[in-house]
């Protein structure tokens, strides 16, 4: 290939990089957009402290109540649903039904899908 084209693909090559580049950070402006736009609407920041404490393996309906500040008892009162009950489900000796999962997670306003490990 003659030099001069050499030149011309290499050009169209750094240019198609650049376009590239240019691309991703355009991605991530909207991504930054849309979170920020989120976290204003209201949604809820996790923080690390649950994120980490769920993923080393801790119950995370026990999680979610301390990170909320509760107690065994409030929380079974506002499920509707035994303390003992609600320490069997921390504590993996019960698996709780969907229906009680659903009134735990109102109970610690999170989604069902929190509650389940």
């Amino acid at each position: 290939m003659p030099r001069n084209a050499a030149n011309r693909v290499r050009s169209k090559f750094e240019n198609y990089q650049g376009l590239i580049a240019l691309t991703e950070m355009l991605e991530d402006v909207r991504d930054y957009d849309l979170a920020r736009q989120r976290i204003l609407d209201g949604e809820e920041l996790i923080p690390s402290e649950v994120t980490y404490a769920i993923l080393d393996g801790e119950n995370p309906l026990r999680v979610w109540r301390r990170h909320r500040g509760l107690t065994q008892q409030q929380v079974a009162d506002r499920a509707g649903i035994s303390k003992s009950y609600l320490s069997q489900l921390e504590s993996g000796k019960r698996r709780g039904t969907a229906d009680v999962l659903a009134r735990l997670a109102e109970a610690l306003d999170v989604a069902i899908d929190d509650l389940i490990d």
